[in-house]
C-alpha cells in the first residue's frame, strides 16, 4: 500500500511533469525525468530510446512465468493551458491537459509498490510510450527490435475519463477505442487572375463535390461492426486575395471505423472519390495519411482478470460510456498480448479532456496504482 509519504512524493512529482510538458516525439526531458526516477526503484532492466523515447522497466521475478505489461504515455498536448495553478505548464502551447502525467505517475507509483514487493514469479514491464497523441509511439515502441526483450502476455492500460463518477471504471470486452486516420488530401491546379478564372484551374468545384461526397462515406450510428465516420476537420484553398483565383487546396478529413479492416476500406473509398473529383477538373491529387490509430480491442481474458481485480479491491466498475468514438494509441499492444484498456472517472462534472483548464486529479493516483498492482499480483503472484 502506498504511504502518506509516497501520496505527498508523487503528487509532488505528478505537477513537476506538468510543468514540463513535451509534445509527441519530442519527449526527450520527459524520458530523462522518468528513468531516473524508475532508477531508484532498482528494477531489473530499464530499456531507453523505444520507438522513439520510449521507456521500460522491466521487474523480474527470477522466476519463470508470464510477462504483464502496464502502459503510460510521455506525450503532452500542444493546447495553450489556462489555469492558476502553482503547477501550470511553463512551455508555451503545450500542456499536460491530458492526463498523462498522471498516467505516467500512476506506474511509478505501481513501480515503488512492486520494488518493496516483487512478484512471485515471471515479470512485470512499467512501459513509458511516446507519441501516443498522433498514433504513431505504439508502433514504433512494437517495431523497436529491443521490444522483443519484453514481449508481453499481457497488456493494461488505465486512462483517466471525466464525465464518470470518482474512482469509477469503464470498460468492456471487444472494441473499446475506434481506429482511425487523417487523410490530408492536396488538389493542386493553376492560379489566374481573378478578372480571368478560365485561364486557370480551381479546385473550388470539385472541393465543394468532395465534401458532402466524403461525408456520405461514414454517417456513425452505433458502434457496431458497421460503424463509419468521417468528420471534415479543415479546409483551405488558395489565399486570402481577392485578385487572384486559386489554383490548389487542401481538405483533411478524419475517418474512423471499429475496426482496422474497415478502416483500410474505407480509405481506399476516400481516395477512389477524390481522384475521381481531381480527374473530372482537371486537378493533380496527392494523399497523406495522419495520425494513424489501430482499433483498441479488449480481450476477453484481459478483461475478465481486470474485473476480477477490481472487484477484489471494490472498486466500481461497468459498460459506461463504452465502447467509445475516440481513438487511443493502445491497441498495437495487442496485437501480441491480451490486452484491455481501463477508463477511469474523475469525477461527472469534471473538466474535459484536450480543454485548456483541465488537469489530472492527484487522488487517483492511489486508485490507479491499486487497479494494476492487484492485476499484476492475481497473474503473477505476490
Amino acid at each position: 500500500m502506498l504511504t502518506n509519504s509516497d501520496l505527498v512524493e508523487l503528487t509532488a512529482f505528478r505537477r513537476a511533469l506538468h510543468r514540463r510538458p513535451e509534445i509527441s516525439g519530442q519527449e526527450v526531458e520527459t524520458a530523462r525525468t522518468i528513468t531516473a526516477a524508475l532508477k531508484q526503484l532498482s528494477p531489473s532492466r530499464i530499456l531507453t530510446g523505444l520507438g522513439g523515447h520510449g521507456v521500460a522497466a522491466v521487474f523480474d521475478s527470477g522466476t519463470k512465468g508470464e510477462t504483464v505489461l502496464f502502459r503510460a504515455e510521455l506525450d503532452a498536448l500542444p493546447i495553450q493551458e489556462r489555469s492558476d495553478n502553482d503547477w501550470v505548464s511553463e512551455i508555451a502551447g503545450k500542456s499536460h491537459v491530458c492526463g498523462h502525467d498522471g498516467h505516467m505517475t500512476m506506474l511509478l507509483a505501481l513501480g515503488r509498490l512492486l520494488s518493496r514487493k516483487p512478484v512471485a514469479k515471471g515479470r512485470v514491464v512499467l512501459m513509458f510510450q511516446p507519441a501516443e497523441e498522433d498514433g504513431s509511439g505504439a508502433k514504433a515502441v512494437v517495431a523497436d527490435p529491443a521490444y522483443e526483450q519484453i514481449s508481453p502476455d499481457w497488456a493494461f492500460a488505465i486512462h483517466n475519463e471525466p464525465g464518470r463518477p470518482f474512482g469509477y471504471v469503464s470498460t468492456c470486452t471487444g472494441v473499446i477505442n475506434c481506429a482511425s486516420l487523417g487523410l490530408k488530401i492536396t488538389l493542386t491546379g493553376k492560379t489566374a487572375h481573378a478578372a480571368d478564372p478560365q485561364d486557370g484551374v480551381s479546385p473550388a468545384t470539385a472541393m465543394v463535390e468532395l465534401v458532402p461526397a466524403l461525408s456520405a462515406l461514414g454517417q456513425g450510428g452505433a458502434l457496431d461492426d458497421s460503424f463509419r465516420l468521417v468528420t471534415i476537420t479543415h479546409m483551405q484553398m488558395g489565399e486570402p486575395t481577392f485578385g487572384v483565383a486559386p489554383g490548389d487546396g487542401v481538405i483533411y478529413a478524419t475517418l474512423r471505423t471499429t475496426g482496422d479492416a474497415g478502416l483500410e476500406t474505407i480509405e481506399a473509398e476516400a481516395r477512389a472519390i477524390a481522384g475521381d473529383a481531381a480527374q473530372k477538373h482537371g486537378l493533380q491529387i496527392s494523399f497523406e495519411v495522419c495520425d494513424y490509430f489501430a482499433a483498441s480491442i479488449n480481450h476477453p481474458d484481459a478483461f475478465a482478470v481486470a474485473c476480477k481485480s477490481m472487484d477484489a479491491i471494490g472498486v466500481s466498475h461497468g459498460t459506461e460510456g463504452v465502447p467509445m468514438h475516440a481513438s487511443e494509441d493502445f491497441g498495437v499492444f495487442g496485437w501480441g498480448a491480451k490486452s484491455a484498456m481501463l477508463c477511469l472517472g474523475p469525477g461527472e462534472d469534471f473538466a474535459a479532456l484536450h480543454n485548456p483548464d483541465y488537469d489530472f486529479d492527484d487522488n487517483l493516483t492511489p486508485v490507479g496504482a491499486a487497479i494494476f498492482e492487484r492485476i499484476a499480483r492475481d497473474l503473477l503472484g505476490s
